[in-house]
């Protein structure tokens, strides 16, 4: 009934009408992102935001999804042209581009997750920071922190150093009390509480005195113990500040010296440390997240009209009707990738 009732109409008619439902939904999808980068802008005004360094794989979804552009037009001509095997073929090689889009995006997620850009985070540590109450000494040197890195004698801990001092520091997570027997203490590590050495006895660390730290000390050594496990310093994102990621407070961005945050040239003033503090929330990275997944979904629809298409190209010869909605569906399609590339220059410039 429904093949008849579009029959009934010239393809003129059909084509004209397809297009105009496509360019609705156009048009409210980029309402909609146009909504969302506004409110992003806007919340930047008078908070601290996070910039991170988009990963390489955001850049070669771009080169993907702009090349499955060209393959769709190619195949919109073809079919056109009623010439069926090559309209097969790259509405094909158009799907199969659309799904490595997909993975590829997955692919910069996961980055951002390794890097501790998580949907919702904080921004910097509060609880357990390295050298508040403890710190470390390693073959009789102390640890230190550089540009938000682990640091023995002037060089970043990475590698099996690091593994090694993110075992040790497990160690004190795994205890739910004061009771650390039978852990590798001494050899290598030595734990010092306020400038002062700690011994372990009898499964209790103990200071010079003869006192043991406490269960609230021992809650921030867990603390402590949990951000070296996650490989994690004075901030929730990993790598150094300025180069992997960019701290900003109402769009100037803040510098790192000495484990000290600077605006405008001056150490960061108390009542801003404070709100940083109160709200330590990443809003920028939840921003990201929202609106690169919203894309995503839209793409997610894309690739099921795709799958559509590459199915009729394969059960039957490509009709003039199925080439109106091929070349109809092509004008969201194409419209996707414009939306991306815009989402990636706002993304790099603003974000």
């Amino acid at each position: 009934m429904k093949d008849k009732f579009e029959d009934s109409y010239p393809p003129e008619v059909q084509e004209k009408s397809k297009k105009n439902l496509v360019w609705v939904t156009v048009f409210s999808i980029l309402m909609l992102f146009a909504g969302f980068t506004s409110a992003y802008i806007v919340s930047m005004g008078g908070s601290f935001w996070v910039k991170v360094a988009l990963p390489t794989a955001f850049y070669m979804s771009t080169a993907v999804i702009i090349v499955s552009s060209l393959t769709l037009y190619l195949a919109t001509r073809a079919a056109k042209n009623k010439n069926v095997s090559i309209a097969r073929a790259f509405v094909l090689v158009t799907l199969l581009l659309g799904i490595l889009f997909g993975v590829l995006q997955f692919v910069g997620y996961n980055k951002l997750v390794d890097n501790g850009a998580h949907f919702i985070t904080h921004i910097i540590v509060s609880d357990g920071r390295y050298g508040d109450y403890f710190e470390i000494k390693k073959d009789g040197q102390f640890l230190e922190v550089e540009n938000n890195q682990y640091v023995f004698q002037g060089k970043q801990l990475e590698g099996e150093g690091l593994k090694e001092l993110q075992s040790f520091a497990a160690q004190f997570m795994n205890n739910d009390k004061n009771e650390l027997g039978g852990i590798d203490y001494g050899t290598k590590y030595t734990l010092y509480f306020n400038e002062e050495p700690l011994a372990l006895v009898d499964g209790t660390l103990i200071l010079p005195n003869g006192e043991n730290i406490g269960l609230l000390n021992y809650d921030r050594l867990r603390a402590l113990s949990r951000n070296i496990v996650d490989n994690r310093v004075d901030f929730f994102m990993r790598g150094e500040m300025g180069k992997d990621f960019k701290l900003l407070y109402n769009g100037k961005e803040l510098e790192y010296k000495n484990r000290k945050l600077y605006l405008d040239g001056e150490v960061l003033p108390n009542n801003y440390q404070n709100k940083l503090l109160r709200g330590n929330r990443d809003t920028s990275t939840a921003y990201f997240y929202i609106i690169t997944i919203l894309h995503l979904l839209h793409v997610v629809g894309g690739i099921i009209w795709l799958m559509v298409m590459t199915k009729r190209s394969f059960t039957g010869e490509i009709t003039e009707k199925n080439a109106l909605s091929l070349k109809a569906g092509s004008i969201f399609w194409h419209f996707l990738g414009v939306l991306w590339i815009y989402l990636l220059l706002f993304l790099v410039f603003i974000h």
